[in-house]
């Protein structure tokens, strides 16, 4: 299928970050497939990976020492807001 892709600034979690990388690795596509292929599987309430992956998932989680669950959602705070940047006028 063609799409119209756009380039975004997201704030992620950042051992999240790194599992998510790792995952997308695995599975030879880009970080942004990965999104799309989760969210798009969340959409029609399906599980976007096997049980296979999620076993790979665990391991991944344990090596970057990501101990957030589904639990987690909604909840997460940053130890410090970001730093805003200036604008160019």
């Amino acid at each position: 299928m063609i799409v119209e892709r756009v380039q975004t600034g997201v704030r992620i979690e950042k051992r999240l970050l790194k599992v998510m990388k790792a995952v997308a690795e695995i599975r030879d596509i880009t970080l942004g497939d990965l999104i799309e292929g989760v969210m798009l599987h969340a959409f029609d309430g399906k599980q976007p990976f096997s049980a296979e992956t999620l076993v790979k998932v665990k391991e991944l989680k344990r090596i970057y020492g990501l101990e957030l669950d589904s639990s987690a959602a909604h909840r997460l705070r940053e130890t410090r807001p970001p730093e805003k940047k200036e604008r160019k006028t």
